[in-house]
């Protein structure tokens, strides 16, 4: 039960009556607005400790009217009595508060909790809200919390009624009684509008840190600046409590740590840089309690587990970052995750459930730390030992989880090999479990530990169990039989039989892009067409054959037909006919298709051109309803009646080989599966074992789907070409595409000295565009980063973290704050890391912030310009520079580049009118510099003479170092 729910259900209990009548449906609204009052609790007695810890309630305090209502209510025998009763009810409350006799605290508190139980119970409540704000300045407990929970429950976070409920809320939290802060901080986070975030995002921190702040009111402070953190993060800036906030890690009271643990996590996710100190103390913290008896915290114990929920918390939180740096703190981690995995080895304290479950809660996150890691091979192969003992445990649940855990572990180098030892153990798992999201789970994990040692065990096992899979992820099986069939495949006459099984066995849940791959591959690669040929002419002669294999039948045979026609049983008229029967049976992009297929027969076999073309000539053809195939056959039967041998040839020659792209099957898998389905084993292993099916170089696609080409936009910011890292070799996806540039690869920025939007980055794998604005000292930067391919980035940072992952196709949006400080020449560096097919990519970037980003414009007459410009002539002010046009002298232009300079463009100062003067102040927190700037183009010469006079030297040479390159 919620905090919200135990105080209305105190209130209602008081009056002799049960709570559990009131409506299912706003009961459960109830709950999801609802923010409990205190952290989890491990025990049954801590419940009742928080209980305590209330103020008591007197025994006048139960509220007689309320009690008959409620009654009344349940005596109803019907719905229309029930609602003629509330309708009474709802006149009585508004006639009382309408009345001229000012109703007392204890009337007001009855009322307000009659219209709450309403609201409860379904019915519309547009009356009540002042009186219920009216009781927050009561000095009485049970008055106060009535009018709190009201507000929580029915006050729209919009409401007029804000700025009243603030006002009441600031003198509780001022007023440093416990249990009024309490409903205070319960009401801010229940409500959790922007309004309250800007009024108190200030003032809970420093609640949260005080050392005169109680336990409990520490616990609500956390929770409350949590809510607030989610809705607006904008407004909660920690800043100087930050360390104030990592040592609550240390606070003795076991749910102070708990509520801040949760804060920390949260923001540790946005900050990281900020909260890295908390690593070393959750270390700590999490040593402390699994080293621990569980006499020892016998508060936080359950079911004879040390603090479960607070251990889990822990162990989170430390998968916000790398493995720690310092060596003895590494150490102790690993200690406290040994200790963890050793525990789980030791029979168990109870029989009951909830021990099983808090101890199995605790090793399947310290088990996730493991893998997030990915440093400790010890570990790993630990890790994974124990999921495989949970392969065969009796509670499906568990089996569910340890095979998802086992999908990532197999992903890695250390454990990859332990996991495939537990390859019989799956196969059975896919083969006799009953519930269907388990055996989904083992398909993904033997898609995941397949390699070139088991792929052919993988690839039967798959299809076997494909024959009489649950409908529902058949589609999904078909793609990863072959993806895996295409990358472990070194016998290519296998990977034609295994995707022309595939057909036979699933031809329905074959998509598009599965026959299309194999139609690639075929073309790129000499050795298996005649193979594909002569596979596919036999599969044509099943009575039931699939349109999928048409397809594939009518494609190679059109291409490479003639490498079978020596046999008299594939002669190219037999191989003629065995198409054209299937033709009447399938739609018509097959038809269409196979049209195609006809007219390639006549350039391969000239002896069935007759034949073809009496075909093409019939009326079903010529005259056929849908426009696409009657096109086809007039133009293919006229090509066929005018064109010599040659040009025929010329027209109808042999396909080339596709270009190299990233297969269009991945795409479809992810597209089907959703965020995070893609294993990143699937790149890992290629990388691993050393190539590709086509032999890198030669793999081809027809499809675009797969990777968007380097020109895509993905983020509708681009006004110029980007610039772009050299593409990787064809041989390999796997190229560290930033590795030419060496560790710190610095781009050219010079392009957004007079703009403020575009890219700032783009290659074949990452697209970063930029929005940035700035008003005096200040300045909000916009980043956006596009992820290109269709596989996830995984853990990608920035120097300010973002999603750990950003899914293929996707983009994710950074907000950077900036404030200039003093003038600077150095534009700062935005270091970015992730992992994409198992590599990792480094890329460090220079952010496109200079100087003038900071002008204000100043608009000046000419007598003022050319008096302050004689001030400022000091040998040190002044920078010039004489340079050539790098661009075609267009006035518009200039101007548009010094107006995007930040600086005021004075018309009419110079006495030159084919001059440009500007003027601007730069404003810096520590000071404001004035400058002065006039361009002298020389149209003849193609020549400028820029010159910058600023009240500090070093703005000057920067200007004018800038701005000799835009023009």
């Amino acid at each position: 039960m919620t905090g919200t729910e135990v105080q209305l259900a105190n209130q209602i209990g008081r009056s002799g009556l049960e709570a559990g009548h009131v409506g299912r449906k706003r009961w459960r609204e109830l709950s999801a607005r609802s923010v409990t009052s205190s952290v989890r609790v491990q025990r049954p007695t801590e419940k009742s400790r928080t209980r305590a810890n209330m103020p008591a309630v007197s025994k006048g305090d139960g509220m007689r009217g309320l009690a008959v209502f409620i009654s009344d209510i349940r005596n109803c025998k019907s719905k229309e009595a029930e609602i003629k009763r509330i309708n009474k009810e709802l006149a009585n409350i508004r006639s009382k508060f309408k009345g001229d006799k000012a109703l007392d605290g204890y009337s007001k508190k009855k009322y307000v909790c009659k219209l709450l139980f309403i609201f409860l119970l379904g019915h519309d409540i547009d009356f009540g809200h002042m009186e219920a704000v009216n009781l927050l300045s009561s000095n009485k407990y049970t008055e106060k919390q009535i009018g709190y929970l009201f507000i929580s429950v029915l006050v729209n976070s919009n409401s007029e009624l804000i700025r009243l409920i603030n006002n009441a809320i600031k003198n509780d939290l001022s007023s440093r009684n416990p249990t009024f802060m309490c409903l205070a901080l319960h009401c801010i986070a229940n409500v959790g509008s922007r309004e309250m975030a800007e009024a108190f995002a200030g003032e809970i921190p420093r609640i949260l840190v005080a050392g005169d702040t109680m336990d409990s009111v520490k616990q609500s402070a956390a929770l409350c600046l949590l809510r607030l953190y989610k809705t607006s993060p904008d407004l909660v800036l920690m800043g100087e409590w930050t360390s104030r906030v990592v040592h609550l890690l240390n606070d003795q009271h076991m749910g102070v740590v708990t509520a801040a643990i949760s804060l920390i996590t949260c923001l540790s996710q946005k900050n990281p840089d900020e909260f890295k100190t908390c690593v070393s103390l959750a270390v700590s913290r999490l040593s402390r309690i699994v080293s621990s008896a569980s006499t020892d915290l016998q508060d936080y114990t359950y079911y004879f587990v040390p603090a479960p929920w607070l251990s889990c918390k822990l162990l989170r939180l430390l998968q916000c970052y790398p493995p720690p740096e310092d060596g003895a703190v590494k150490g102790r981690l690993v200690e406290c995750l040994e200790t963890i995995l050793n525990k789980a080895q030791e029979p168990p304290k109870s029989k009951k459930v909830q021990h099983s479950n808090a101890k199995n809660a605790i090793l399947f996150e310290a088990i996730s730390l493991i893998i997030h890691y990915d440093s400790e091979p010890n570990l790993l192969v630990r890790a994974c030992n124990q999921l495989g003992q949970f392969l065969q445990h009796r509670e499906t649940n568990l089996r569910y989880l340890a095979l998802e855990s086992m999908c990532t572990l197999a992903s890695s180098e250390f454990s990859h090999e332990a996991v495939k030892t537990h390859i019989e153990t799956v196969i059975n798992a896919l083969k006799t479990e009953r519930d269907v999201s388990v055996r989904q789970r083992a398909a993904d994990l033997l898609y995941a530990m397949c390699d070139r040692s088991n792929a052919k065990q993988i690839v039967a096992e798959m299809l076997s169990y494909l024959e009489t899979a649950d409908y529902s992820i058949r589609e999904e099986m078909v793609l990863k039989v072959a993806i895996l069939a295409e990358k472990y495949a070194v016998d290519y006459s296998w990977y034609v039989d295994t995707i022309l099984n595939l057909i036979r066995i699933a031809g329905d849940y074959v998509s598009e892009e599965v026959w299309y791959r194999v139609i690639q591959i075929v073309i790129n690669r000499d050795d298996v067409q005649g193979y594909a040929a002569k596979t596919v002419f036999e599969a044509l002669q099943a009575p039931a054959c699939h349109e999928n294999m048409v397809k594939v039948g009518g494609y190679i045979l059109g291409e490479f037909g003639n490498l079978i026609a020596g046999d008299p049983r594939s002669s190219p008229l037999v191989q003629f006919n065995l198409l054209h029967s299937k033709f009447h049976l399938c739609s018509v992009p097959t038809r269409a298709l196979l049209l195609s297929a006809y007219i390639k027969f006549i350039n391969l076999f000239p002896e069935t051109k007759s034949t073809i073309q009496e075909v093409l000539r019939s009326d079903s053809q010529i005259r056929n309803s849908d426009v696409e195939l009657q096109q086809r056959a007039v133009e293919y039967l006229k090509l066929s009646s005018i064109a010599s041998t040659d040009v025929l040839a010329t027209v109808l020659e042999e396909m080339p080989p596709f270009p190299e792209r990233e297969s269009s099957i991945l795409a479809k898998l992810k597209k089907k599966k959703g965020p995070g389905a893609v294993s990143v084993n699937e790149l890992e292993e290629g990388k691993r074992e050393g190539g590709e099916l086509n032999g890198g170089g030669e793999r081809g696609d027809n499809s675009a789907i797969s990777t968007p080409s380097p020109s895509a936009d993905l983020l509708g910011l681009r006004t110029g070409p980007p610039v772009t890292a050299a593409a990787p070799s064809a041989g390999s996806l796997l190229v560290d595409v930033f590795s030419e540039a060496g560790p710190f690869f610095i781009l050219f920025i010079l392009l957004f000295v007079c703009k403020n939007n575009g890219v700032l980055f783009e290659n074949q794998l990452l697209q970063i565009g930029i929005k940035s604005e700035y008003r005096q000292n200040l300045g909000r930067m916009y980043l956006f980063y596009g992820n290109k391919t269709s596989v996830q980035f995984i853990t990608f940072t920035t120097t300010v973290t973002l999603e750990p992952l950003i899914e293929g196709g996707a983009q994710v949006q950074q907000v950077i704050n900036i404030e200039c400080l003093t003038d600077f020449s150095d534009a700062p560096l935005l270091n970015i890391k992730f992992r994409y097919g198992g590599a990792l990519q480094n890329l460090t970037l220079k952010l496109p912030v200079t100087i003038n980003k900071f002008f204000q414009p100043t608009e000046m007459a000419s007598h003022d310009f050319f008096q302050r410009w004689k001030q400022l002539s000091l040998p040190q002010q002044e920078a010039q520079k004489i340079f050539k046009a790098n661009h075609a002298m267009d006035t518009e232009v200039l101007k548009a580049k010094l107006l995007g300079l930040g600086m005021a463009l004075l018309e009419n100062v110079d006495p030159n009118p084919e001059n440009f003067v500007c003027a601007g102040v730069i404003q810096t927190k520590a000071q404001q510099v004035g400058s002065l700037l006039r361009l002298e183009p020389n149209a003849q010469a193609q020549m400028y003479r820029l010159t910058v006079r600023s009240s500090k030297d070093t703005v000057s040479k920067r200007l004018c170092e800038l701005l000799a390159e835009q023009f």
